[in-house]
């Protein structure tokens, strides 16, 4: 079984020494899942248990158990080769837009210039026959920099429309994003719910109230399932936890593994509320923007135009070469020309309705961190009855009964020469 790529980096972060309850939180797992991954991770890693004098237990890591992985694992290495290679076919098909945009516009242009060209030299026999005329032959300029603008770094030069600081969108990429969008900007929002939801529970060591959950979730369901904190079930399921009910019949979630941890850390800073993304209709810049859709338009007019031409079907056959190319693929061509200023139009309209729905959700949960800013009486209970179940639990070294990292022998040596020094320690203190 190939280890959890989350519990791999989680193990990174964390400084590889864990608790499942460490790796559950830092990763926003289940903490179920989570053992079973570091278990997984620890024995194909040569990772070594540290058992503590109360029965809990931590997990240390060699820092190139990536490494290690990878000489054992041949799978491991095909996933992380196919990684890579899916990334570069990713972005070939990114930019295969941008380039059969182009494509389609040069072959519609050198048609329209061959048919021109055609035309033009059948109206000079004629001419000639009828002594002479004035042959009209249209101006196509492209200007010195048209086949510039599609080299990678042509908007770098330009300093236009940057996509992030240190690297620039290039038009290829624009073309892509234009038409699609840059992905959820939400991808891993639930990832990111559930560390943020661990985190609280342990800034709080291991003990809260329904209400410090609540600005991290979504729908609470009706009143009464809000009174009875019904959707805290996940979060009991997910964390271990249990409810606890103070005599006056209020109820707080206790989450003893949560409360164990490999070192003491500081609380972590949170958010007040968890805050969705809103989509954006495209990451590039707002001249390459232009720059996509005006020559989608270009690439419409083009093929009407030659379309026009095509009312004939003689003229392709006659003309042959090129010509006859594009008018077998023209209905590709335009339907390709339609869909490339169609599709980000729909597209426009459904962002404005999602993202509505994204700020409804986001001023929900901002509503209920400002009402747990100011807690009413009842509330104010609850956190208080909470904190008597708030503990932590240090799996620390110097309180270790075992560990795999030693012989068995050379610990007990080592646990009996403490004893003694405990012992002589005490007698020079005289108890």
């Amino acid at each position: 079984m190939l280890p959890d790529p989350q519990v791999m980096q989680a193990v990174e972060k964390l400084g590889y020494r864990v608790t499942v309850a460490d790796v559950a939180s830092q990763a926003g797992l289940d903490l179920n899942v989570a053992e079973r991954g570091v278990l997984a991770l620890a024995s194909e890693a040569n990772g070594h248990l540290q058992v503590s004098d109360t029965g809990e237990i931590a997990y240390v890591f060699p820092r190139n158990f990536r490494s290690v992985l990878r000489s054992k694992s041949a799978q491991l290495r095909r996933r992380e080769f196919w990684a890579k290679v899916w990334k570069i076919i990713f972005y070939i098909i990114r930019i295969s837009f941008g380039i059969f945009l182009v494509g389609s516009i040069g072959l519609l242009a050198v048609a329209l210039i061959v048919i021109f060209v055609a035309l033009s030299a059948s109206q000079d026999g004629d001419d000639r026959d009828s002594g002479g005329g004035v042959v009209f032959m249209p101006n196509f300029w492209f200007g010195p920099d048209f086949f510039w603008v599609f080299t990678p770094d042509y908007y770098d030069d330009r300093r236009v429309a940057r996509r992030q600081p240190d690297r620039q969108m290039n038009f290829l990429e624009a073309v892509f994003s234009f038409l699609f969008g840059d992905g959820n900007p939400n991808a891993n929002l639930e990832e990111q719910r559930w560390q943020t939801i661990a985190t609280v529970i342990r800034n709080h060591r291991g003990a809260v109230a329904a209400e410090q959950i609540a600005p991290y979730l979504d729908d609470l369901g009706d009143s009464y399932s809000q009174e009875y904190g019904d959707y805290m079930l996940p979060v009991l399921t997910r964390f271990n936890g249990r409810p606890e009910v103070s005599p006056t019949g209020q109820i707080v979630y206790h989450f003893p593994e949560l409360q164990v941890m490999a070192q003491r850390r500081q609380p972590v800073p949170v958010p007040a509320f968890l805050r969705e993304a809103r989509w954006k209709f495209s990451e590039a810049g707002s001249g390459q923007i232009m720059l996509a859709a005006s020559l989608g338009v270009v690439n419409i007019i083009l093929a009407l135009v030659v379309g026009a031409f095509f009312t004939d079907p003689a003229i392709a056959s006659q003309l042959g070469g090129i010509v006859e190319f594009v008018y077998v693929i023209f209905p590709l061509l335009l339907g390709y020309g339609v869909g490339f200023l169609a599709v980000p139009l729909i597209r426009y309209f459904w962002l404005q309705g999602r993202n509505a729905k994204v700020e409804n959700r986001n001023h929900q949960r901002q509503q209920r961190s400002i009402a747990l800013e100011q807690p009413t009486p009842d509330l104010q209970q609850k956190l208080t009855y909470a904190r008597q179940f708030a503990a932590e639990t240090i799996v620390s070294a110097d309180s270790l009964a075992y560990t795999t990292e030693t012989d068995l022998t050379e610990q007990e040596l080592a646990q009996s020469d403490k004893i003694d020094a405990e012992w002589r320690r005490r007698l020079e203190s005289g108890f």
